[in-house]
């Protein structure tokens, strides 16, 4: 799954982290994070995934485009701990 510069800013929102946060528990620097959030460039797929797992590894689980429901779009949410 392609995570989308909207997914990782909402990502880190449900969790309350900041960039900085991020990028420590991701491996990828700031400023990768940075700009890809506002769309200037968007990181090689490797470094996509390495910021995807560190979310999921916190809670977030992302939702692909039509994956919950016909015509639904991408999106993201926090998963319940302990199912």
């Amino acid at each position: 799954m392609i995570l989308t510069p909207e997914q990782c800013r909402a990502g880190r929102s449900l969790l309350s982290w900041s960039q900085d946060q991020l990028a420590a528990a991701s491996g990828v620097a700031k400023a990768t994070i940075a700009n890809f959030e506002l769309g200037k460039r968007t990181p090689y797929d490797r470094t996509l995934e390495d910021i995807r797992e560190a979310l999921e590894a916190a809670g977030a689980s992302f939702i692909a485009e039509g994956q919950v429901s016909e015509g639904g779009g991408a999106g993201v949410r926090l998963r319940e701990f302990g199912r």
